[in-house]
């Protein structure tokens, strides 16, 4: 959930009666709890902050900060303990127990898989399907990752230790654990560790059977979770550290490996040497993020370098990799490439990266590519005009294609002999059924009482995606509305709605959108309009948005309302 960045609504001090309440639910949810380690946890006298944040998704959530590190967040009236608690509390949740590689995959948003869970001598703990609970790492008590039990401990023994485990809410190193001060997790002991430490003094070959034995167990496991969760955790391993307490706690390091993991697989895959001399910024934007592997997200303001020009200068100073040159004022370009580097030969091309999240709707592997829909405009006959269509056997209420309705227009002037003799184009008053007087006007074109016909029925519009049925509404389909609005002084914010109309997930837009200009986005929902989600992206960016429905999603331009706001750009000299 927090995965990607979230947005702040609110922040204000707790109230007194919101923080009994708070003592009272939070007692309530976690009875282990004593009365002193709830006074710790919750005290009276300490400022406690109340943050009403939007997730990614648009969910909305409460949390409860204290010394500036968030304590609960609320989801749907549920309190949820944050790390920072089970840091504090161990035993507070129920644990399920798992191996270091998979840590970097629950961080990216994924769930926690049975195969990957390290069973224990004494077995699963107890859980019904529903109950909040924490997962751990091997050798650490420390907890790493809070969710709510899929199954229950009896059905998770009876599926074979098969499918989903833990569905994840929060980790550590998510956005949620960076609103506080992103501390690292304790060394603490589980029961197993403690108990292998009273037994260090056992024999020599009893210790090296143990840890075959373990050794075995792992890969065992390690090839179960390969299994089942194929690309999601089985190809980590390189990139994560072996061991827990050896794991990188500062993220910056996370994301410094990542971006040269991403710089290599560029130049190695995507950069040809008739490309160069080629934009820093087009090389960022058109293939590093494009290398970058499934489930992460490259940012490079997150990495100890900040900007792209120290990484890239670090890149030309210390490996010798490429040569940056300012070739105009202000902007740099690569303008040669060391192709013979031993690093950059030795390093091996991923098999597997997740691109630029826009290729499939919806960003899952194996989903089919996001088909525009078909669209047609229909009319519905109303009572004013019924009676010229009862002889086609259509009453008041049924819905008929444009052509439709010229062809029975045609048929009723030709039946009543209402073309003018002198000129077949238009229309006379020959005194016929009176019915044609509520409906034609005599002495103008067939083709203008032909829309008069049109007018006095009601507009409906058919949208039809491939593979489903068609959908028939009334009036005038809603275009993707696109425009700009004012934040502050001097910023601008680009707003997009209407996305769902057209089987658009707004969040697989904003993430495409985000990967694009390299700007941050987030998911508000559009007050008085259920299931609709609003995507604001900062900056005037109508001209990337439009180039990504038009091009990639291939939406008519018809259907997008607001590209003529896009900033125009000014002639070069």
């Amino acid at each position: 959930m927090f995965s990607k960045s979230f947005r702040v609504k609110s922040n204000t001090v707790i109230k007194g009666s919101d923080r009994r309440k708070l003592k009272a639910d939070v007692s309530a949810a976690f009875a282990s709890l004593s009365a002193d380690e709830l006074s710790e946890l919750i005290p009276n006298k300490e400022e406690i902050n109340v943050v009403k944040i939007y997730a990614h998704k648009g969910e909305a959530v409460t949390l409860y900060v204290l010394h500036k590190n968030p304590l609960f967040f609320e989801l749907e009236k549920r309190l949820y303990p944050t790390v920072y608690v089970l840091w504090r509390y161990p035993a507070l949740l129920p644990t399920f127990k798992t191996w270091p590689p998979v840590l970097q995959k629950l961080i990216g948003g994924a769930d926690l898989m049975l195969p990957g869970v390290v069973v224990p001598s004494t077995g699963l703990p107890q859980v019904k399907r529903g109950d909040c609970c924490a997962v751990t790492l091997v050798n650490n008590g420390a907890s790493v990752a809070v969710g709510t039990a899929a199954l229950s401990s009896e059905e998770m023994q009876s599926s074979g230790m098969k499918g989903r485990g833990v569905c994840v809410l929060h980790t550590y190193m998510d956005n949620l654990w960076a609103f506080g001060d992103k501390s690292g997790p304790p060394t603490l002991l589980d029961a197993e560790s403690k108990g292998q430490r009273v037994n260090e003094d056992e024999s020599e070959e009893e210790e090296e059977e143990e840890k075959e034995g373990e050794e075995k167990e792992k890969k065992e496991i390690e090839k179960n979770v390969e299994e089942e969760h194929g690309s999601a955790y089985g190809t980590a391993t390189d990139h994560v550290c072996p061991d827990f307490e050896e794991s990188c706690h500062d993220p910056s390091e996370i994301m410094d490996a990542l971006l040269v993991q991403c710089f290599l697989h560029a130049l190695k895959s995507k950069v040809k040497k008739p490309e160069l001399p080629l934009l820093t910024s087009t090389f960022l934007r058109n293939h590093m993020f494009s290398c970058c592997p499934s489930g992460k997200q490259l940012d490079i303001k997150k990495s100890s370098y900040k900007k792209l020009s120290k990484f890239l200068q670090a890149m030309q100073q210390q490996h010798n990799l490429v040569q940056v040159k300012e070739l105009t004022k202000g902007v740099e370009s690569i303008v040669e490439v060391d192709w013979k580097n031993p690093q950059l030969r030795s390093f091996i091309v991923p098999e597997e990266t997740g691109g630029e999240a826009v290729p499939a709707q919806g960003g899952g592997e194996g989903e089919a590519p996001y088909h525009p829909p078909e669209i047609s405009t229909l009319y519905c006959v109303s009572a004013r005009v019924e009676p010229l269509f009862l002889e086609a056997n259509k009453r008041k209420g049924a819905i008929v294609q444009p052509a439709e309705v010229r062809s029975i227009v045609t048929e009723y002037v030709k039946k009543n002999e209402l073309v003018d003799e002198n000129n077949k184009n238009l229309l006379h008053d020959n005194q016929s059924p009176s019915l044609h007087h509520l409906i034609f006007v005599a002495y103008i074109t067939i083709k203008h009482n032909f829309h008069r016909t049109l007018g006095k029925m009601q507009e409906c519009y058919q949208i039809v995606f491939p593979g489903q049925t068609a959908i028939i509404k009334k009036g005038h389909i809603e275009p993707i509305d696109i425009s700009v609005a004012s934040r502050g002084s001097n910023k601008k914010v680009t707003l997009i709605k209407n996305l769902e109309v057209y089987c658009l997930d707004p969040a697989v837009v904003a993430t495409a959108l985000q990967h694009r200009v390299q700007a941050s986005s987030v998911l508000q929902p559009i007050p008085g309009a259920k299931d609709k989600v609003l995507v604001q992206i900062q900056g005037n960016q109508i001209h990337q948005v439009g180039s990504l429905l038009l091009d990639h999603y291939r939406i008519p331009r018809k259907y997008i309302q607001g590209l003529e706001k896009a900033v125009k750009g000014g002639k070069k000299k």
